[in-house]
């Protein structure tokens, strides 16, 4: 199995919703750190998982899209909260409908939210 990684840093701000969580239920920023892991049994034709140019192209228009951006106020979190999970997931399947690689099996996203806090999402593709 061959494994590739990309990594990006943005700021975004969102405040939580649907309980008491002190002050996360105000607006505050996070400076984000996202990683995104590709899996995939073979290599293409030049000895490539993906095509590195573009999955970096892909990552910077989907970072640019959330970079200083009030998550609350997205379509994509309309009645969600916008937890650190809620946003993995949002992001990886975004991410991941713009890739376009016949050899890749799966794409795991870890979204940093601080320096001790990440989750992750694993997505499947057949």
């Amino acid at each position: 199995m061959y494994q590739l990684c990309i990594q990006r840093e943005f700021e975004a701000f969102h405040h939580l919703i649907g309980g008491d969580w002190g002050a996360e239920n105000a607006p505050h920023p996070h400076h984000y750190r996202v990683e995104v892991i590709l899996d995939g049994q073979q290599l293409d034709e030049h000895g490539f998982l993906v095509d590195l140019v573009d999955l970096e192209a892909q990552l910077d228009k989907v970072v640019d899209h959330y970079s200083r951006q009030m998550l609350n106020d997205l379509p994509a979190f309309a009645s969600l909260n916008p937890s650190l999970e809620h946003f993995c997931r949002i992001f990886c399947h975004e991410f991941s409908s713009s890739i376009k690689a016949p050899n890749l099996g799966a794409l795991t996203l870890r979204l940093w939210e601080n320096e001790i806090a990440w989750a992750s999402y694993r997505l499947e593709r057949t």
